[in-house]
């Protein structure tokens, strides 16, 4: 069981359909720390789900309401289970990676795509003319950037996704 520093985070990132509120449920029981989605604190916000956000008000509005919950959120000792744009504020990320470790969930796309099915569902932050594919490649140099430790999800299920990220916070590969 590693130690982690009582005071620090764990925020999970990646692709919508990786795995973030499901294996981060599973690394909250298993390392005895709280969980945070925060998702759901943006639906709580707005009053709207991230898809009528989306249909409403467009892509950088669910973006901007993301960055402030993000940078409003002051915790300790919480897995944190990130929208998958939220790696498109730079000040969120920094002000995340200040009080914990950043853990991306990496998946193929053909596997989001077998996990989150239709799309135009989800409530996914792109650009109106931008497809699954181009936003996946947008979003994979982000999450490389800001990942402080890298967890392969594709050919595990959510309890050997949470054991390989268990795994990787005792060894010296993270950053």
């Amino acid at each position: 069981m590693p130690k982690l520093d009582p005071a620090k985070n764990l925020i999970l990132i990646g692709m919508p359909g990786s795995g973030k509120s499901t294996v981060g449920v599973l690394l909250a029981k298993r390392l005895g720390m709280g969980f945070v989605d925060t998702d759901l604190l943006i639906q709580e916000k707005a009053g709207r789900t991230l898809q009528e956000i989306v249909d409403q008000d467009g892509y950088r509005a669910l973006r901007h309401i993301e960055e402030q919950v993000l940078l409003d959120l002051n915790v300790q000792h919480q897995i944190i289970s990130t929208g998958g744009s939220a790696v498109y504020s730079a000040r969120a990320m920094h002000h995340l990676k200040a009080n914990g470790t950043v853990v991306f969930l990496d998946i193929p796309l053909a596997l989001v795509i077998e996990r989150i099915g239709d799309h135009s569902a989800r409530g996914i932050s792109r650009r109106p003319d931008q497809s699954l594919d181009e936003l996946f490649e947008e979003r994979y140099q982000l999450y490389c950037q800001y990942a402080d430790l890298t967890v392969t999800g594709e050919g595990r299920n959510q309890d050997e996704v949470c054991e390989a990220v268990v795994r990787g916070l005792c060894s010296d590969s993270v950053r």
